[in-house]
């Protein structure tokens, strides 16, 4: 039988690609049920896309640039702006239902460092539920994707320098190592929130298959770029919940235990400043314990029925919005790096292509635009089904038995102890604000982690991406987007560019730095 397309992760830009892909056949291997252990199901404000009255797709390109802090590719993000509406039109025919106005048009808000409304979204805070939900329901009535649900993958089979399957263990990872050969293997497989104490992530997202890829000899970019989401609810849950930004678009403020607007002094925006900012902002005043609270007391008339995901997990935490402060913490949120990637998904590796937040396009720079995350999802997942539909084999027969299936009411177990360390590490030297002795440390527990636990190789690939992480950081000698230095807080326009490398240029950097 001829190899099917092998995606690995069950969210958003994994789906759609499958999706995108008809009539090639497709197996998609996922840890947990399709779409439940996906950071896209958790996104609350919607997709950016220049639909509104008095929009454009500049203006897109121009508010993505600012954001980006100096690195954004400007070639991929004019074509993902471009590309913006005919993705959003995808949506709406799978059934996704956005919001609309009385007149029938895309209902769309106004986020931080946007200069105009072009948020489309679902009930106002549940974009991503409402996505995935769709998207889940036609992967399931499509005749070419076969969907393993349960699977792990663990490290990709690479012959005569090609990629040409995967070794992944069914049974939620428990099960026997099995290799699932394919003509082309696209990784999906998320974020790394997950990698740091504090996350609006699920547990799925700990860059395993970002790691999974560097070992195989793919190359990364901008990997020192993590985007700590200003407000999460500070409620001590894990993850947090999120507390949206388009709370702050509807005129929500930020407050001290004084009752102060402390964002007013630091940025001419305030509380619509680029999220990097805010997110600094937030820090210093919870390291000050002065405190940080979201007030929408005034902002919002109805609640429950405008943001009722925020609202439900006030709710569950015995706070009400409408007369109470909501209190706020930076989370980990979004990850600008990952594996390099063209303008259509193809890596660095020949057989392997790459869609979604475990990617690196360019797109961000160092820093994202609020709602461009889902977006860069579908169009690129599209792009690299474009790519691929007339490459490789014809599609081959249906017809092929279930695999295991992940049991979806199970419960969600605690991290092992070098997890927990790890988690920690980089929570106190890799976080919000960096310097190079907290880096230094970081990475030497993620060595001492790394020498520990050789015989995991799944833990192994989260290593591996921690460990790039703190390279990068550490190479990157300035402060700019979500990358902030205490030791080097100024830009410099030496490091105006992209960071581009392979886990073997990562080691020698490594020996480089031990010598200083």
């Amino acid at each position: 039988m001829t190899h099917p397309i092998v995606i690995i992760g069950g969210g958003l830009a994994g789906l759609f690609c499958a999706l995108k892909l008809a009539p090639r056949a497709v197996t998609i291997l996922a840890a947990a049920p399709i779409g439940r252990g996906a950071s896209s199901a958790w996104a609350q404000a919607g997709i950016a896309a220049a639909v509104g009255p008095g929009d454009t797709v500049d203006a897109h390109v121009a508010d993505t640039i600012a954001a980006g802090d100096g690195i954004v590719d400007e070639a991929i993000i004019a074509a993902m702006a471009a590309e913006a509406s005919d993705r959003v039109h995808d949506l709406l025919e799978f059934g996704v239902p956005f919001d609309r106005d009385l007149e029938g048009h895309l209902a769309v808000s106004r986020e931080a460092a946007h200069s105009h409304s072009r948020i489309v979204r679902v009930k106002g805070d549940m974009a991503g539920r409402a996505i995935m939900a769709a998207l889940v329901d036609a992967v399931a009535k499509a005749g070419h994707i076969r969907v393993l649900e349960g699977y792990v993958a663990e490290e990709l089979v690479v012959e005569a320098g090609r990629v040409a399957g995967v070794i992944a263990r069914g049974e939620a990872g428990q099960g026997r190592r099995q290799v699932v050969a394919a003509s082309d293997v696209i990784m999906a497989t998320g974020g790394i929130g997950h990698l740091y104490e504090v996350t609006t992530n699920p547990t799925e997202a700990r860059g395993g298959g970002i790691g999974m890829a560097a070992r195989a000899g793919a190359r990364m970019a901008d990997m020192e770029f993590v985007q700590f989401h200003p407000t999460a609810i500070d409620v001590g849950k894990d993850p947090a919940p999120l507390a949206t930004e388009a709370l702050r678009g509807h005129g929500a403020t930020l407050l001290n235990r004084a009752g102060e607007r402390f964002m007013v002094p630091l940025h001419p925006d305030a509380e619509l400043a680029p999220r990097d900012e805010v997110a600094r902002g937030i820090f210093a005043e919870v390291q000050a314990g002065r405190g940080a609270f979201l007030d929408c007391r005034t902002a919002v008339a109805d609640f429950a029925a405008e943001f009722p995901t925020v609202h439900g997990y006030c709710a569950e935490a015995g706070i009400d919005p409408s007369v109470d402060l909501i209190p706020v913490t930076p989370a980990a949120h979004y990850f600008m790096g990952g594996i390099w990637t063209d303008a259509d998904g193809r890596t660095s590796l020949p057989g392997l292509w790459s869609c979604g937040e475990c990617t690196s396009t360019g797109a961000h720079g160092a820093n994202r635009l609020a709602s461009n995350s889902l977006l860069e999802a579908v169009v690129f997942a599209a792009r690299v089904a474009e790519a691929l539909g007339g490459e490789g084999a014809d599609p081959a027969p249906a017809g092929w038995a279930d695999g295991s299936v992940h049991d979806p009411d199970a419960v969600t177990e605690s991290d092992p102890p070098a997890m927990t360390r790890l988690r920690a590490s980089r929570s106190a030297h890799l976080g919000v604000l960096r310097n190079g002795p907290g880096m230094r440390r970081a990475l030497g527990a993620i060595m001492a982690l790394d020498a520990a636990n050789a015989d995991d190789p799944r833990f192994a690939n989260v290593l591996t991406t921690a460990r790039l992480i703190a390279i990068a950081a550490l190479n990157r000698t300035e402060s700019r987007g979500g990358h902030y230095r205490t030791d080097f807080p100024e830009q410099d326009p030496a490091w105006r560019r992209r960071s581009l490398l392979t886990l073997d240029q990562a080691e020698a950097v490594v020996e480089d730095l031990l010598k200083t």
